[in-house]
């Protein structure tokens, strides 16, 4: 179990079966299992769903595509897709203490933009974040990505069976809910300040899978369950 992703690999669509979920509201929706959606009511909508569109070795990914583009983000706004880890799965990094240890994030992915594109690690409440880069080189190529983070000393982590961690990958958010990428923050962010805003650009598509984060600060080879 080195890997406190479940169902990085979007092998389990157990509500949806594959068929396309739009999201047009500004709360969570769960699409590929585990993972959920948050967008806006009034402005962007954008397409979640299981896509057999996948690098070597996976059989899946989860697919986003933007129907309607936002290009004008206000500052409370967010669209993002995320992911939360349960305290007992993390309990043994240690985060908030003095002998919190470093995880790396790894996965593939593959957008029809390219450029800089941003996510973060949070705590529970948002008091906590890491945003992070990435960079997607080419269009329309599976690229492989890492993310070094090191442990927060700080902050209140939950260790029992609430939230532990959330994993966001930003599509686009306001600049409240952004912040310098490579450090911790104190505060809830999805990603880092000036990174790319997949949801700008109307008809835009983003794939993603193998996603891994475990302890240390190399990748490792994507840790496939029994499905």
């Amino acid at each position: 179990g080195k890997n406190r992703i479940i169902n990085g690999n979007m092998m389990i669509d157990q509500r949806n079966a594959g068929a396309s979920v739009t999201i047009n509201t500004a709360a969570s929706t769960y699409t590929v299992d585990r993972w959920f959606a948050y967008g806006q009511g009034s402005d962007g909508v954008f397409t979640v769903q299981q896509s057999s569109t996948a690098p070597s070795n996976f059989t899946n990914s989860l697919a986003v595509t933007v129907t309607t583009a936002d290009a004008s983000i206000s500052a409370a706004q967010l669209y993002i897709i995320s992911h939360k880890i349960e305290g007992y799965n993390i309990a043994d990094l240690g985060w908030g203490t003095a002998s919190a240890k470093s995880v790396c994030l790894s996965f593939q992915v593959r957008s029809s933009v390219t450029g800089t594109f941003s996510g973060s690690l949070k705590n529970s409440d948002g008091s906590r974040s890491y945003p992070f880069t990435y960079t997607i080189s080419s269009a329309n190529t599976w690229e492989q990505k890492s993310v070094t983070v090191v442990g927060d000393t700080s902050g209140t982590w939950v260790t029992t069976n609430g939230t532990g961690i959330t994993l966001t990958i930003s599509l686009g958010s306001g600049s409240n809910r952004l912040a310098t990428a490579g450090a911790w923050a104190a505060g809830n962010y999805d990603g880092a300040t000036g990174a790319v805003t997949l949801i700008s650009t109307n008809g835009a598509t983003f794939y993603i899978t193998g996603v891994q984060l475990e302890a240390g600060s190399s990748a490792t080879e994507f840790e496939h369950r029994q499905y």
